[in-house]
């Protein structure tokens, strides 16, 4: 694993990839570029939180863990019930 992570260029050539995998006519294909654009959303997200936390270090770090859980359980498990007793492949 590199330490700089993704770049740029390498994040708009994953969206393009996600984006185009959204329109093939194969569900579980579509489902997965939908999934690739999301985390690339998500990435984006926490860079910006990321920096905002370094220009205004004086807020209160457990808001952003509370927040970056919260919102990463949403977009990993949006529409599924606990109890319905259906997995990811079911």
């Amino acid at each position: 694993m590199r330490d700089g992570g993704f770049k740029a260029d390498e994040l708009d050539q994953l969206r393009r990839w996600g984006t185009g995998l959204q329109n093939d006519v194969r569900e579980e294909v579509a489902a997965a570029g939908r999934a690739i654009v999301l985390l690339i959303e998500e990435i984006e997200r926490m860079h910006v939180l990321v920096w905002d936390r370094r220009l205004y270090p004086d807020d209160q770090p457990d808001e952003l863990h509370a927040s970056l859980a919260r919102r990463l359980r949403q977009r990993i498990r949006p529409h599924q019930d606990p109890t319905d007793g259906q997995g990811f492949h079911s």
